[in-house]
């Protein structure tokens, strides 16, 4: 299992369309990425260089193919995300986002989480999440 959280920045934007202050526009597509550390302002540390070791973030489109319906706060992958095999060493990684944009330098981070296991990638694997492994949540407070 796989738990995560929304940037500071998607935070504030949820919050603000929850409270009427801006307009929420869901990206079409989706990026999927894995590095060894995200902030909560969205900064990504320790991911693969990009085209190395044919290593880039999965696009996937945003829409009810991809998603299951949320219940109790949370949602997971209907469908399983699976990233190019490996041509080389990725490093180890335990950590996993989701993006806006398929490179650093555009990157507006959605989302973030610990992977319940940490992964060396090398070359000849295929790092994926099966359906249903990735659970992005809302976690309420009492």
């Amino acid at each position: 299992m796989v738990a995560s959280g929304f940037c500071t920045t998607w935070s504030n934007s949820i919050l603000g369309e929850l409270f009427g202050a801006t307009a929420l526009a869901a990206p079409a597509t989706l990026y999927f990425g894995l590095c060894t550390g995200v902030a909560a302002d969205g900064t990504i540390t320790g991911e693969p260089e990009i085209g190395t070791a044919n290593y880039s973030r999965k696009s996937i489109t945003n829409d009810t193919s991809l998603w299951n319906t949320p219940a109790n706060g949370a949602v997971d992958n209907k469908a399983a995300i699976t990233f190019a095999t490996a041509s080389g060493s990725w490093g180890t990684l335990d950590t996993f986002f989701i993006s806006d944009s398929a490179t650093l330098g555009t990157t507006h981070t959605i989302a973030y989480g610990t992977l319940t296991v940490e992964k060396t990638i090398t070359d000849g694997d295929t790092a994926s999440f099966a359906a249903g492994a990735l659970d992005i949540s809302l976690t309420p407070t009492t």
